[in-house]
This record gives C-alpha cells, sequence and structure tokens, in this order.
C-alpha cells in the first residue's frame, strides 16, 4: 500500500518548546499523525501522513461503546552522532497484534506500519529534542469507529500514529532516574488470569485509575498490584513491570496471562543474564517481598518500562507499614541498567541484541 503525504502548510505549523528541561510528559504534540482505515470487505486502506488534527468519529463508534481500543507506546532518540534511533520498534507492532488478536481487532502489517511511522518521524525530526533524558514518544493506536449500538466485534476500524517530543515521565533527580513510594493494593485488582491484563488495552489502565488517585493522596506514585485470586503474589506496577535484587537473585513476576509483557522488561532481563546474574520469572509472594526488605535480604526494586525507563523503588508501603529499600538510594542494578539501556537506545553503546535501528 503506498503512503500518501500531505504536509502541513506554514500556517498549521505549532510553535516548539523552547525549554526542553521542561518538556513534561504527554500534553505536547508534533506537526503530523499516521492514519488509516479498515473495513472487512476491503481490509487496511488510505494510508497517508497528514497535519495533526482532530479525530471525527461518530459518537456511536463501537471503541467508545464497547472498549475496542488498543495503543502501544515507543520512542525515537537523536544520539551524539546525530543519527535517529528507534528501540525494538517491530516487538511493539508485534505486541500490538496480540493485542488486536485478543480484542477481535484485525491485525497490521508490521513492515507498513513501520515504514509510515518512519517517515513520520523524518518528517517531524525538528521535534526530536537533543536535552539530556528526553526523546521523541511514539503512540500508535487502533479503535473500533463502526457506527453500531450492540455487543460484536466491530467491522470498521482507525489505526493511527502520534508523536509527543518529551523529558522523564516519573521527573528528575539523578541524572534522570527519579527514585519512587509504591503503595501495595490489597483490595481492588487490575487484571486476572484469562482476562486482557497481558494486552495494552486502554480498559486496563482504566481499571487501575481509582486505585492510582486514591494512592495519590496518600502520597504514593504507584500502585503495586497483587494477583487477584489469593491477593498474594506480587504482578506489576500500574505503567511498570517490577524487579526485586535479592541476595543471589534478581526475581520478576512471570507472564501467566495477567501482566503485560513489557519489552523493557525482556531487554532487561536480556541484560542481566548477559552480565552473569541469576534472573528468574517466578511468583513472589508479597510477603516474602517484605520479609526481604526486613531482613536486608532484598537489596532493591525497581521498575521498567517505556515511559520510565528504569525507575528505582525507594519505599513500598504494605498494610499501613513501610520498608525503605537500598537505603532509600538508588541501587547498583538500578543505576547500572538504566545508564546501559539509555546508551544502547541512543546509539551509543554495544548493542549485542540488534535491538536498535537507526532510521536516518
Amino acid at each position: 500500500m503506498k503512503i500518501k503525504v500531505i504536509p502541513a502548510g506554514i500556517d498549521r505549523l505549532k510553535p516548539k518548546p523552547i525549554n526542553e528541561t521542561d518538556l513534561g510528559f504527554g500534553d505536547i504534540f508534533t506537526d503530523h499523525m499516521f492514519l488509516m482505515e479498515y473495513e472487512q470487505t476491503k481490509g487496511w486502506f488510505n494510508a497517508r501522513i497528514i497535519p495533526d488534527s482532530y479525530l471525527k468519529i461518530s459518537p456511536a463508534a463501537m471503541g467508545i461503546h464497547y472498549g475496542q481500543n488498543i495503543f502501544e507506546g515507543l520512542k525515537a532518540y537523536y544520539g551524539k552522532d546525530g543519527g535517529i534511533y528507534l528501540f525494538r520498534a517491530r516487538d511493539n507492532f508485534k505486541r500490538l497484534n496480540r493485542s488486536a488478536v485478543r480484542l477481535c481487532m484485525p491485525e497490521v502489517d508490521v513492515e507498513l506500519v513501520l515504514n509510515g511511522m518512519k517517515k513520520l518521524i523524518l518528517m517531524d525530526r525538528e521535534w526530536i529534542p537533543r536535552s539530556t533524558d528526553t526523546c521523541l514518544y511514539i503512540r500508535p493506536t487502533m479503535l473500533a469507529t463502526e457506527p453500531h449500538l450492540g455487543v460484536r466485534a466491530a467491522n470498521q476500524y482507525l489505526f493511527f500514529i502520534i508523536l509527543l517530543p518529551v523529558g522523564t515521565y516519573t521527573g528528575k533527580n539523578e541524572k534522570g532516574i527519579s527514585p519512587i513510594n509504591i503503595y501495595v493494593e490489597d483490595n481492588y485488582i487490575r487484571a486476572a488470569v484469562g482476562g486482557t491484563g497481558e494486552i495494552k488495552a486502554a480498559g486496563n489502565y482504566a481499571a487501575g485509575v481509582l486505585a492510582a488517585e486514591e494512592a495519590k493522596k496518600k502520597g504514593f506514585a504507584q500502585v503495586l498490584w497483587l494477583d487477584a485470586a489469593k491477593r498474594k503474589y506480587v504482578e506489576e506496577v500500574g505503567t511498570m513491570n517490577l524487579f526485586f535484587v535479592m541476595e543471589n537473585e534478581v526475581v520478576t513476576a512471570p507472564l501467566t496471562g495477567s501482566i503485560l509483557p513489557g519489552i523493557t522488561r525482556d531487554s532487561v532481563i536480556h541484560r542481566m543474564r548477559d552480565w552473569g546474574l541469576t534472573v528468574s520469572e517466578r511468583p513472589i509472594a508479597i510477603d516474602e517481598v517484605i520479609s526481604g526488605a526486613q531482613n536486608g535480604r532484598l537489596k532493591e526494586a525497581f521498575g521498567t518500562g517505556t515511559a520510565v525507563v528504569i525507575t528505582p523503588v525507594r519505599q513500598l508501603t504494605y498494610k499501613g507499614e513501610s520498608y525503605v529499600l537500598a537505603d532509600g538510594k538508588i541501587g547498583k542494578q538500578c543505576r547500572r541498567l538504566y545508564k546501559e539501556i539509555l546508551a544502547i537506545q541512543h546509539g551509543e553503546a554495544r548493542d549485542p541484541h540488534g535491538w536498535t535501528e537507526r532510521i536516518n
């Protein structure tokens, strides 16, 4: 399918941020977007890059009413050599297709959307920030647009990609790393095995908003979810997979169907194993975590995700008791991972797994 390109006129161009150190996250959008439509009888069609604008869809669009809405998140970076780099972009679109299958939505042609995304990034390359701890965030999204009220799979869909220049997701402290306090949620649940917890469906995030807002009012940055069946085993944080560095083992929850198979998570597992560390994907009870924090066996904990990259956990609060980890400092493994993952993403370090791609 040929991708049509309609550049924005001078009068449509937006003012670019003056201060890259104050970008925030999620509020600034570039000049163009990529779109294409799907109809059951035609497949995907009308791939195009156009000036960024509001979507026009029916108020009866099925994605609004019945939740057929999935998305991805990835980033583009400027390297010191002037190159523009992507990190594991194909894996993001493969995961998008797994999400689509789970919600009875049409899969996309990975090479087509990758090509469209690269064209879009290069058109808006002047929006890519160059300051430390900044990047261009990329949001591919698919939404059911058929105007119909009634629960079934839709016959019409819209796929689009928008771009955002961003700073760090959690704010800054030391070189972009901002330790956070986490509240362990033992009342609400996020997802259960057999549900949609392992895909990037919009509804998964909506399900966690109430608990996150209540935790925020108590002074916590994130919520740590426990398993839905027993409220016993650690699963994930709202925007991150979580790792615990025990004495001789690094532990993260297994992919049993209720947590997202994070691409940064997978990258961290590979790199730590490359370093000769023992990384276990196994069930870890919250009681094991708390006892480890009490007796010193738990050395540090950190979260991983596209938006947050690597984020250390300063403190866990569970059943009214708080436990400070790593003496409230940034742990050794967290610090090393943050530095190395960012260096690989920017094309500045050896990439043994072939994760990065320069697009210019």
